[in-house]
């Protein structure tokens, strides 16, 4: 496929994905009826009073906070999860290790609602219901986090921990200060997948709480819809400012996806 080719099929691909956002925004900053006018208004009006209105005569600074709250503990936790579990299963000599890892291989092709049901059984024995830890617990190991973090130790030489055994240097400090900073794209890639995992949750909060005190910003968007009609622009100033915190996280780890990838291969073939 020759240059040309290729140029033409990125430009596809980047206006699929930017067209829905870019149509929200027209939506978020047009007149009333924008969205669902003839012929459809392509450019935006640049009216930001729909923004304003989220921003100040909504619950919306509280949605803010429950997101961010639950979104940098699922992340905490799946950071630190993920590379013990990780670092045992590439480094740690023990018997039915390999089994361990095609288990958790397996375990990743399950969807996500077949879990639902389990889940919140466990949950509800728990008396965690309505609470931010019944909304984080079942969210603080990831399979694909430890696949990459996995992957990725086992790249590193051997000598260092060797090294490391000879200065008498604990596991933990090892991990801590040796193996999961020479692992920062993995780190990168399971903080931006977990990230928006987290913050586009709907099904779990939508299940497990019935307050607006922890609900996160994903339940505060089914606000603009009506049970007959929706408020569309205030929807999708809402949504704009939703995604706003994926856009600034990916632009902070994205340099480091591709190695993570790349690295994930090479510890895979060896």
């Amino acid at each position: 496929m020759s240059n040309r080719w290729i140029l033409a099929l990125r430009i596809l691909i980047a206006v699929l994905f930017i067209a829905p956002i870019y149509w929200t925004f027209v939506i978020a900053t047009g007149a009333r009826g924008a969205a669902y006018s003839l012929p459809p208004v392509f450019l935006p009006a640049f009216h930001f009073h729909a923004l304003w209105v989220v921003l100040t005569q909504t619950s919306w600074l509280r949605y803010l906070f429950n997101s961010m709250l639950i979104t940098s503990l699922t992340i905490a936790s799946v950071l630190v999860s993920s590379a013990l579990a990780g670092y045992a299963l590439a480094e740690i000599r023990m018997p039915g290790k390999n089994a361990v890892f095609y288990l958790f291989l397996g375990v990743m092709m399950l969807p996500g609602q077949a879990l639902l049901v389990p889940q919140y059984v466990v949950m509800f024995h728990l008396h965690l219901l309505n609470s931010y830890a019944g909304l984080i617990l079942p969210f603080t190991a990831n399979t694909s986090g430890i696949f990459l973090f996995r992957q990725y130790f086992m790249k590193l030489p051997r000598s260092y921990r060797e090294i490391a055994r000879v200065e008498n240097v604990r596991t933990w400090t090892y991990i801590r200060r040796v193996a999961v900073p020479l692992a920062r794209p993995a780190v990168a890639t399971v903080t931006l997948l977990t990230f928006i995992s987290s913050w586009n949750q709907f099904q779990w909060p939508l299940i497990m709480t019935d307050t607006t005190a922890i609900a996160p910003i994903e339940l505060a968007l089914t606000r603009y819809m009506q049970t007959y009609q929706a408020n569309w622009r205030e929807l999708a100033s809402a949504a704009l400012l939703a995604l706003v915190p994926i856009i600034i996280v990916f632009l902070f780890t994205q340099n480091h996806i591709v190695a993570a990838v790349a690295g994930g291969e090479q510890g895979s073939k060896g």
